[in-house]
């Protein structure tokens, strides 16, 4: 038996929704599983991805081959290892006709990433607020007219590095800040009235201590702003750094290109996906 996963990209946090917000872009990963008694040696990340699902449902080993294509660039914090975990995941839930309920592959892809965010948003397409109190995903589909501008850089930061750098305690004004950003944002997409993302993407509790990794992050979301803009924030971990806009997202990719000084990078320009992962 053969299965085809579809699995969009993810940019998440969003700024200040740290670990708890997400949206699912268009541009995606294609993973391919076939059981098959002759397999080829597969990714570690693969492998994990098995032996969890076999573990966790109690479903019987059998050998598989596995391949990935697609659009997802890697370490770029767009989510690239949740398109190939989570394809591994449905793929075998599928073959095994275990029937898994999408807020279980959520939670085993997310005990494999080590945080939700990506998980949730690709999983379930939109836009996804995450809790980790109450183990639930909301979603809302994001309209069209609104448009990801992503600045990709050539060079990759590893998600390790950039949360060790995240320090553990923070000033009780930068939490509040945080909070009521994050939450003006999730009250922006799920209500549709965009013009609340205005100045909402601030974040004080990450992006600051990260800007090492990605020293030109200040000067592009700016010129991203001052070309139009709704905002702009940090991809993940990075390195992508992503504008939101309702208008003109040529001119506002021209603006980061310009405002990176030479940096060489790949300017996209996406929607979100409200269909999350599907089995083609």
């Amino acid at each position: 038996m053969v299965v085809n996963v579809q699995v969009p990209a993810s940019t998440t946090n969003l700024g200040p929704g740290f670990d708890c917000l997400g949206i699912s872009l268009q541009l995606w990963n294609w993973i391919k599983i076939e059981a098959n008694l002759s397999p080829r040696p597969i990714p570690e990340m693969a492998s994990q991805a098995a032996e969890l699902f076999f573990s966790r449902t109690g479903q019987t080993r059998f050998p598989f081959t596995f391949s990935i294509e697609g659009e997802v660039p890697q370490a770029r914090g767009l989510g690239s290892s949740v398109t190939l975990r989570l394809g591994v995941l449905m793929a075998l839930d599928r073959i095994t006709k275990t029937g898994l309920a999408k807020h279980e592959i959520c939670d085993l892809c997310t005990e494999l990433e080590g945080h939700p965010d990506n998980a949730a948003a690709a999983l379930f397409g939109g836009f996804t607020v995450f809790s980790r109190s109450t183990r639930k995903v909301a979603r809302f589909d994001v309209d069209p007219k609104l448009h990801f501008v992503l600045f990709i850089p050539d060079f990759e930061v590893k998600t390790a590095d950039a949360r060790q750098a995240v320090p553990t305690k923070f000033a009780r004004e930068d939490v509040v800040d945080n909070l009521g950003n994050a939450t003006m944002i999730a009250a922006a997409l799920a209500s549709g009235k965009y013009e609340y993302l205005q100045n909402a993407f601030e974040d004080r509790l990450h992006q600051p201590f990260r800007e090492k990794f990605v020293p030109f992050l200040p000067r592009v979301l700016r010129a991203g702003i001052e070309a139009g803009a709704l905002g702009g924030f940090l991809s993940g971990s990075g390195s992508t750094v992503a504008c939101v806009t309702l208008s003109d997202p040529v001119k506002v990719g021209a603006a980061l290109d310009k405002a990176a000084a030479g940096q060489n990078a790949k300017i996209l320009i996406v929607n979100a996906d409200n269909i999350g992962s599907r089995i083609n």
